[in-house]
């Protein structure tokens, strides 16, 4: 059986979707009127330096990741039986699997990048080398109550998320902690999947109540739950993922226990590559 699986920030790169946008000149021009802006000129070239901004990133990155499934169906590959996203990433599952048109998740996304980068203050950073329970133990023992658990990506790479300062201020301990091989300060404006999202949840809620939502042809696993879409239940989950941890451990191993034995990123990088092979590699050892 196989999956597809969407990456989410972080993989965006200059020069990302040059095979596509000649071969999808409908949507490519949609994005446009959409965005208010030449999607390609901002892939290809990107003359303002704005494609790490989160604003212009989850856009940018929703389009070919889109555009690359299109073309997967278009050179004649069979749908695959579960999608899956990294955060941002599940916009893309979700017009995979046809809860989204191709209008829709683009403007639902632009939205979104435009909420969350309005919350500043916030940091992010990877913790490598310990398991999640480990992390969540530290943070309890030296007092980071202030300090969510974000990304669960593999079994030793969890991402945690406050504000910038408590970010900061927690190298040293994770450092100092055995087993911990690197802490990785993100470059992020945000602390993206905690509480310090909740404003953009609540804002971003309004726009998800009023979205049109398709029926589902293949079985998209939520990050939230790491289980499958309940149909119906798409703004409610989208809405809960901005505050809630990317459990995408957990969400590969459901697809394993399914029979699930390849993986295919669909769009620009291979991040969310790395991170399943790890997964499947801890699996068959553990």
């Amino acid at each position: 059986m196989k999956a597809y699986v969407f990456p989410g920030q972080g993989s965006q790169e200059k020069g990302m979707g040059a095979e596509l946008f000649d071969a999808f000149p409908e949507q490519v021009a949609k994005a446009d009127e959409i965005l208010g802006y030449s999607i390609r000129e901002l892939c290809l070239e990107d003359p303002d330096g704005v494609l790490d901004n989160t604003r212009f990133t989850q856009p940018a990155l929703f389009t070919v990741c889109a555009l690359s499934y299109l073309k997967k169906l278009e050179d004649g590959e069979e749908k695959p039986d579960f999608v899956a996203g990294h955060s941002l990433g599940e916009y893309a599952a979700h017009f995979a699997a046809g809860l989204l048109d191709f209008e829709t998740g683009l403007s639902l996304v632009k939205r979104r990048g435009e909420l969350m980068s309005l919350e500043e203050g916030g940091g992010m950073a990877a913790v490598v080398g310990i398991d999640r329970e480990k992390v969540a133990a530290v943070l309890n023992e030296n007092g980071f109550s202030d300090i969510d658990i974000a990304n669960l990506n593999t079994p030793v790479q969890t991402v945690i998320s406050g504000k910038k300062d408590d970010i900061l201020k927690a190298e040293g301990v994770f450092t100092g902690t055995e087993g911990c091989s690197l802490y990785k300060v993100l470059n992020v404006s945000g602390a993206f999947h905690s509480r310090y999202m909740e404003n953009a949840r609540q804002a971003f809620t309004k726009e998800l109540e009023n979205c049109s939502f398709g029926r589902m042809d293949i079985p998209v696993i939520a990050n939230v739950t790491a289980l499958p879409y309940e149909e119906g239940k798409s703004a409610e989950i989208l809405s809960k993922q901005l505050v809630s941890p990317v459990r995408w451990v957990d969400s590969v191993k459901y697809m394993m226990d399914r029979g699930v034995d390849k993986f295919e990123e669909i769009g620009p990088g291979h991040v969310v590559t790395g991170m399943v092979r790890k997964i499947m590699r801890f699996s068959k050892s553990s």
